[in-house]
């Protein structure tokens, strides 16, 4: 544990600049294509009800999202001009904040509350839907898990942004 008092959890705690949700889309079946919504409700209890995951019982990974920086990056990797995020199979789009220094910490996506749980690391299926060196054009990209806490409408341009333990 770090000690409230030193400079690195100084540096974890300062301001950081929102982001902004800029696709939301859900997997209807196993192996089908993403579908794009203008908005969704996350429910804490079910989850993503129009996603195929949402009556899996680990709430720790109910909504995935990645950052328009991520997928750059990975396109760049592959030598593509882009790669989607239906490509990677993430619920949530997003731009301007860092998913992963967001880890442990609460956000505000929309009307609803999350918490990020961890990376999401990338599965066999990138060399199949993004062709060879697809796996490892993902490790380290692949964006973040999130627990749903308090529910709520996510759409297309809403705010993203970490809770600080006082709000």
């Amino acid at each position: 544990m770090i000690h409230p008092l030193s400079p690195l959890s100084r540096l974890l705690s300062a301001p950081a600049r929102p982001g902004r949700v800029c696709w939301i889309g859900v997997r209807p079946a196993r192996r089908q294509p993403m579908l794009s919504q203008g908005a969704i409700m996350l429910d804490p209890e079910a989850g993503l009800p129009s996603d195929h995951y949402h009556s899996r019982t680990q709430r720790a990974r109910q909504v995935t999202l990645v950052g328009t920086e991520n997928l750059a990056a990975i396109a760049s990797f592959l030598g593509r001009d882009a790669v989607g995020p239906e490509q990677l199979r993430r619920n949530i789009l997003v731009s301007g904040v860092n998913l992963l220094a967001l880890k442990n910490r609460r956000i505000r996506v929309g009307a609803a509350v999350l918490e990020v749980t961890g990376e999401c690391q990338p599965c066999s299926r990138m060399e199949e839907i993004l062709g060879p060196g697809g796996y490892n054009a993902v490790r380290g990209h692949g964006g973040v898990t999130a627990r749903i806490l308090v529910g709520g409408t996510v759409q297309s341009g809403d705010p993203v942004q970490r809770i600080d333990d006082g709000d």
